[in-house]
């Protein structure tokens, strides 16, 4: 039988496994794979499992294996993951061993479902397990008949997640700014990226920036100080009023301790106008788009969601 897994030094506590096993029925095992010694959870992978998620502190490691044995004929990185420099899905297949970013493939939908709401049931009905492509090009293409003018992403915190979200806002063509604590780490990506123009703000300008943008995506996994004194006009944005076109949209990343969507702060995004997107969407998105690459069959997307809800 195929098994299915997750690696990472801790995973204790993750959801994947609860998800996974929703989505097939229990039909495949998915087990937590944990451990600080990356070479070790490598060889078990190689030896035991058929594909595996990866998650911190081992993707850019991954990365770097799969991109060896491409470079060896045997195995195959995917766009995203070469923009981003880090795997957090690895399947063995004929070719080899195939490196993919479902970090990235989750915000894609994640986004084109708060602008486009039913369109990822819609085309994962009509396109299979690799509907998150067309998504993605039929969000890039009309995208101009949304705003009149290009929109502006704003992408807080620029770890992997950050990095993530950063490729996949200017994928979808956003004009991204990034804003990290450390500044040099958002040069760095700016720089690493020039094909984006990616543009750097510091992060004493976040309630500026945050109200010029038409999407926030925060993978900060605290909450930073001005969050808790932002008002409905901060949510609703500068340029908003009677203009005819989406609310802002934010995108968070953590799903346990989350800086948006709770307590005044939910209120004024309300009262604002403004779509909040939890992590626990941006983690099933993942998971949908993630687990039909590892098993090559669409999962239920309906038990996924269920699971996901719970807790």
């Amino acid at each position: 039988m195929e098994k299915f897994g997750i690696i990472g030094d801790p995973v204790k506590g993750s959801r994947s496994p609860a998800i996974f096993r929703a989505g097939y029925g229990g039909k495949y095992p998915y087990d937590l794979i944990e451990g600080s010694d990356f070479e070790a959870s490598w060889q078990r992978f190689l030896s035991e499992y058929k594909a595996v998620n990866v998650t911190a502190p081992f993707k850019e490691k991954a990365f770097a294996k799969v991109l060896t044995l491409a470079g060896e004929g045997k195995g195959d990185v995917s766009g995203p993951c070469m923009k981003i420099r880090a795997t957090n899905l690895l399947v063995k297949t004929d070719r080899g061993i195939e490196a993919h970013n479902s970090d990235f493939t989750g915000i894609v939908l994640s986004i084109a479902e708060a602008l486009y709401p039913g369109i990822v049931n819609e085309f994962y009905s009509r396109f299979g397990p690799r509907a998150y492509v067309k998504i993605h090009q039929y969000f890039r293409q009309n995208l101009p008949n949304l705003y009149d003018r290009r929109p502006l992403a704003l992408i807080v915190g620029c770890g992997g997640a950050g990095k993530a979200a950063a490729v996949a806002a200017a994928e979808l063509g956003y004009l991204t700014n990034l804003m990290n604590r450390t500044p040099e780490r958002a040069a760095d990506i700016a720089e690493s990226l020039p094909e984006y123009g990616f543009l750097n703000v510091p992060m004493s300008d976040f309630r500026e920036a945050m109200r010029e943008c038409d999407l926030v995506i925060y993978t900060v996994p605290t909450a930073i100080d001005t969050i808790s004194t932002l008002t409905a006009e901060d949510f609703r944005g500068e340029d908003r009023k009677g203009i005819d076109r989406p609310g802002k949209v934010i995108l968070e990343a953590n799903y346990k301790t989350p800086s948006f969507g709770t307590g005044e702060t939910a209120l004024r995004m309300q009262e604002g106008g403004c779509q909040y997107v939890p992590g626990r969407r941006w983690h099933l998105y993942q998971a949908l788009t993630g687990y039909s690459l590892m098993t090559g069959v669409q999962p239920d997307f309906d038990a996924m969601q269920a699971e996901s809800s719970k807790g």
